[in-house]
């Protein structure tokens, strides 16, 4: 599971451009599952279980992740760029990152350069700009086209007691569990979508949602962790190692309640460490699976992860294990 996952996460597959990551997800569950991509991108699957469930079911998870999107380039060679999803802008200076295959470093303006309160503030977007090594603008563009995207170089990278640490792990965590699920035999007949364009709006569900058409939704996530000194401990959310993450509410669904009192009862009959999302934040692509056709009802299943949207993901191998162990006993729960 976790080679597949250090595979997944090293291909760049920012919104609109997750065809990379599409083309691999489709070499694991080839001969697994009856699968199609639909005209957005997404991956429809169908496994066959051993029995047909009284409510029609379907999991998701999302190809893409954040980035950013090349949209201009200057006289000096340099190039300006837009985010791509959710990043916070304090991570941006320094950063190493990829075009296809052109490297560049994103800068600023240096440090003894600025004066008065800009040095104690972050750079805005518009005061960055990606160095490719580019003498002209004609030269950048040569090696890189307006609308192409970027991705963070990182290295996958296991380290302490269990934990990983990677780029895009949101949600190429998700889609593993997923791929996990379509390799295994499964007792109910089960729908999957592998999704694009979540982290601009959560398209891709809502298209995918519309032609399943399902009754009974899980949505597999990561999800923030602010387990960490600074945080008090009831602004951390979860934690990680201590299991899987089954959201009440985000700012973007109210989740059904049967269906979570279900997933926590689920998890303490089969002793699995399982953790409520203790509060209101974030969102997902419940929201878009929730009302796409004649409605759905939806649930969230999350792995715990620190440091969301950045280069460096951290996540912890035991909560990936548990929260397999927690799907597959929801698919039998879910499926009666």
């Amino acid at each position: 599971m976790f080679a597949m996952l250090e595979k997944l996460a090293g291909i760049p597959g920012v919104s609109g451009q997750e065809g990379q990551v599409a083309k691999e997800i489709c070499q694991l569950i080839h001969g697994y599952c009856d699968y199609h991509i639909d005209a957005l991108g997404n991956i429809i699957a169908f496994k066959k279980g051993q029995k047909t469930p009284v409510h029609k079911l379907m999991l998701s998870a999302h190809m893409d992740e954040v980035g950013l999107i090349i949209v201009s380039a200057e006289d000096n060679g340099l190039l300006k760029f837009a985010p791509v999803g959710g990043i916070d802008k304090r991570v941006f200076v320094g950063k190493s990152v990829m075009i296809g295959q052109v490297h560049g470093v994103i800068g600023t303006k240096a440090l003894h350069m600025k004066k008065g309160d800009e040095k104690e503030k972050t750079p805005e977007i518009d005061g960055l700009y990606i160095d490719i090594g580019a003498k002209d603008k004609e030269e950048a563009l040569s090696h890189v086209n307006l609308g192409d995207r970027a991705v963070f170089t990182s290295v996958y990278t296991p380290f302490g007691d269990g934990f990983l640490r990677g780029r895009a792990l949101d949600d190429r965590a998700g889609c593993v569990l997923l791929i996990q699920l379509i390799r295994a035999q499964l007792q109910y007949d089960t729908w999957f979508a592998f999704t694009v364009q979540e982290e601009t709006g959560t398209t891709g569900a809502k298209t995918a949602a519309y032609q399943i058409a399902p009754e009974r939704a899980i949505t597999v996530e990561t999800t923030t962790a602010c387990d960490i000194p600074q945080v008090k401990e009831d602004k951390q959310v979860c934690a990680l190692g201590k299991g899987p993450v089954v959201s009440f509410m985000d700012k973007g669904t109210v989740y059904d309640m049967d269906l979570y009192t279900k997933a926590m009862a689920c998890a303490q009959r089969n002793n699995i460490p399982c953790q409520a999302k203790a509060g209101v934040y974030g969102g997902n692509e419940s929201r878009s699976v929730q009302v796409a056709g004649k409605g759905c009802r939806v649930l969230a299943v999350s792995v715990p992860c620190r440091y969301l949207h950045t280069p460096s993901c951290v996540i912890k191998e035991e909560d990936m294990e548990n929260t397999l162990r927690l799907l597959e006993a929801l698919l039998d729960e879910f499926g009666a």
